[in-house]
């Protein structure tokens, strides 16, 4: 099947961020010659126009970059690139837009103009965002989006929505702080490894200490401090997340994180840094849009959202959209070297993406 065949090529060439030289050449390939129009809105991205005539458009979205992960499937079509991998399903994405390009070739009306947008930078600074802000879609009258993600754990084959919140709003945090070296024995300097810790410590309580039945997360992964063990740490350097679903408990978790930081630089006479990254907005699918869709195809209701993040939100912005969970079943999750799956469940997001292309008002 050819939407099984541009799966396994695009995965053999994973490229990262916005370098995607290799991929976007894949792409046009597969697209000039059909009855679109293919251009770049921005470098790093390509889109396919496919004009029926109408006043108004859809659009539909496939990421494109990959993972700085060194591949470890052992799978015939596996990374010919060292140290990256198609670790997201995005080579799945990309391959479902192309049959559904194949699709589009062949009708002849439709209710509606279709644009697909394949985009950079989903893992890293969101190139949702710089498609949005280039009036692409205001200038061919697109009235709504809809994107999907391959998902391990679900059942295989199956989509699934939730309206409202589905995934995480998140920013990255970075800590540092400054302090004083000085012999460990002595009792002087200022201890930027202690200030460091206190900061930790009531950050977490802070997060703990929101009620029961708010989803959220703030935690560091990575905590660095000192050089040798003699010798009172002059630098501490911290790096964590925050995630929530809502905007008033992501705002409110931000600014008790800050006043910590004062406090700690107060009471330990460190210099404080912080930063909180804009990150991505929630994904928040909007219920009248995901019911019209739902009167048009088996759709499960996610029970729970999830607290990982996408940059589809971005498009959700703009202009209304709604973002599908397409099931993989068991297979390794997302992001680990050894993530494959069953790529003849692809023709299930083709047939979605193809139905909503047709029937949607």
């Amino acid at each position: 099947m050819q939407i099984q065949e541009d799966r396994r090529r695009l995965h053999a060439i994973p490229e990262l961020d916005r370098e995607l030289p290799k991929t976007i050449a894949y792409l046009r390939k597969a697209l000039e010659g059909r009855n679109c129009q293919v251009f770049s809105p921005i470098p790093g991205a390509l889109c396919a126009w496919f004009d029926f005539g109408r006043d108004s458009a859809i659009a539909f979205r496939a990421d494109a970059d990959a993972l700085p992960i060194r591949e470890n499937t052992g799978a015939a079509y596996a990374s010919t690139h060292p140290g990256r991998m198609h670790a997201c399903g995005h080579d799945g994405h990309m391959a479902i837009l192309l049959e559904l390009a194949r699709r589009l070739d062949q009708k002849k009306a439709l209710g509606h103009n279709v644009l697909l947008v394949f985009q950079p930078a989903e893992e890293t600074t969101g190139g949702a965002k710089d498609i949005c802000q280039t009036g692409l879609f205001r200038q061919r009258n697109v009235r709504s989006i809809f994107g999907l993600h391959l998902w391990p754990g679900l059942p295989q084959g199956k989509l699934y929505a939730k309206a409202g919140a589905m995934m995480a709003r998140s920013g990255e945090v970075t800590a540092d702080l400054f302090g004083a070296s000085a012999h460990i024995a002595k009792g002087e300097g200022v201890d930027a490894l202690a200030a460091g810790a206190e900061l930790y410590r009531r950050a977490r309580e802070l997060e703990q200490g929101f009620p029961e039945g708010i989803p959220r997360v703030l935690n560091f992964g990575l905590f660095q401090s000192g050089q040798v063990r003699n010798a009172v740490s002059a630098h501490t350097h911290m790096e964590g997340s925050l995630r929530a679903y809502e905007d008033r408990v992501f705002f409110a978790l931000r600014r008790g994180l800050e006043d910590i930081a004062a406090q700690v630089e107060r009471q330990w006479g460190c210099t404080v840094s912080l930063s909180v990254s804009e990150g991505y907005p929630a994904v928040w699918n909007p219920e009248d849009l995901l019911e019209q869709v739902k009167a048009l195809a088996p759709v499960e209701t996610l029970q729970t959202p999830s607290m990982t993040t996408e940059d589809f939100a971005w498009y959700q912005r703009y202009l209304p959209g709604v973002f599908f969970f397409l099931g993989l079943g068991d297979v390794p999750g997302l992001h680990a070297d050894t993530f494959d799956f069953d790529d003849g469940i692809l023709t299930k997001g083709a047939d979605f993406f193809e139905c909503l292309a047709e029937k949607l008002p």
